[in-house]
């Protein structure tokens, strides 16, 4: 796990700046240059030979877009409603865990640079800020992410503070019963918090702006959990043997329908690809579905996100909103998945490389080159606004 392939080419590793970052590749590359190397290989990595790691992207080469000529454009209208809030444009930020491994203004500073661009932000149960604490930093619109629990009391907790908090919308991870077998974390001696341990001392010490950061700033508790993390909260356990102690395979849809009925609110599950699922989600009263694979990370093998939109569009019709959450790393790839039934786009990889690269900076970078590139590709498209697209647009290769 260690080949070369996992890093950006050395060819392509010259100083950068934000400025100069033009795509997604611009910033991976720039956060392999300020991160160390565990840490750049937890946001980097999936399961297994990361196989659907890959796939989640290269599914969207599948499809075609069609555009459309003469069609009168006076401007684009990219606002789309998803989880009870109007977006300026239909894509959002994903739940993701501790991010203070990659910056040492952690989550408040992406959560402003999705209010600053319009759009939502998602909080982690497995955040290093309090979800009272990124509800405070800013007013743009925010939905918390929980998992079920052993403890369902404490799960029931998150809910109830996010009511308290004002978050605008709930969503469930239901594809972590264990943790999946990533094994680039084992390799390169990923931990939380981060030690400077003899095999990666030399990693860290390449990367002097993190290290300096991690030595003024070292807390990197999991502060949504420090009464319930045990050994983690004292730096003695790894990340995949705390997973595993806390993720209930028991779970069933039973508990699904028990939040679902205490949050009375935008509910999303996240983690669904089957339609079948999607319509057991229907039933127990959720109002949203992230198609998701967890980014790769858990069943290696599974479909990219993409390939299950339109299945699931047809097994539900329009009673539940779908959010493509997976591979999105283009204007064109948000086109290709509102064309076949989904309202919204998430990403998170994206963001969290531009999170290391530059801070609060860095994620606005993203977010306004990709919302330009949707922008640009409607006008080339054809089509004026996020509702007019459909299956017109789209043909399968």
């Amino acid at each position: 796990m260690t080949s070369a392939r996992h890093y950006p080419p050395k060819q392509n590793r010259q100083l950068m700046s934000l400025e100069r970052c033009s795509n997604f590749a611009d910033f991976r590359r720039l956060a392999h240059r300020r991160l160390p190397a565990p840490l750049f290989h937890y946001i980097d990595g999936g399961a297994d030979d990361e196989l659907t790691l890959r796939r989640n992207t290269a599914a969207f080469d599948d499809y075609e877009l069609m555009p459309r000529v003469l069609t009168g454009l006076s401007a684009i209208d990219t606002r789309t409603q998803v989880l009870g809030q109007t977006l300026e444009w239909p894509v959002f930020l994903s739940p993701t865990g501790m991010s203070r491994l990659f910056h040492h203004h952690k989550e408040p500073a992406a959560a402003r640079a999705a209010a600053k661009l319009g759009t939502l932000y998602s909080l982690s149960t497995l955040a290093t800020t309090r979800l009272e604490d990124v509800a405070a930093a800013t007013t743009g619109p925010k939905m918390f992410q929980i998992y079920v629990l052993k403890d369902r009391n404490f799960t029931y907790e998150f809910v109830d503070r996010c009511k308290e908090a004002g978050y605008a919308a709930l969503c469930l991870t239901v594809d972590m019963p264990v943790a999946g077998n990533r094994e680039r974390d084992r390799v390169h001696g990923m931990v939380m918090p981060p030690r400077f341990g003899l095999a990666d001392l030399a990693s860290f010490v390449a990367h002097p702006a993190w290290s300096l950061n991690f030595v003024r700033d070292p807390d990197f508790r999991l502060a949504n959990l420090t009464e319930k993390a045990g050994a983690l909260g004292k730096g003695g356990m790894g990340l995949i043997d705390y997973f595993n102690s806390q993720m209930d395979p028991s779970m069933s849809w039973d508990d699904v329908a028990r939040i679902v009925e205490r949050w009375k609110g935008p509910f999303a599950i996240k983690g669904l690809q089957s339609p079948d699922d999607a319509r057991m989600a229907k039933q127990v009263g959720a109002t949203a579905v992230m198609i998701s694979n967890h980014g790769g990370r858990q069943l290696d093998g599974a479909p990219a996100p993409v390939d299950c939109i339109a299945p699931m569009r047809e097994a539900v019709g329009d009673d539940l909103e779908i959010i493509c959450d997976g591979g999105i790393r283009r204007g064109t790839h948000v086109l290709k998945a509102l064309s076949l039934g989904a309202n919204a786009c998430s990403i998170g990889r994206p963001y969290l490389f531009g999170l290391a690269a530059g801070g609060q900076a860095g994620v606005e970078r993203v977010l306004t080159l990709l919302r330009a590139e949707i922008v640009r590709d409607m006008t080339l498209l054809g089509c004026a606004k996020i509702g007019d697209l459909g299956a017109a647009f789209l043909r399968k290769r």
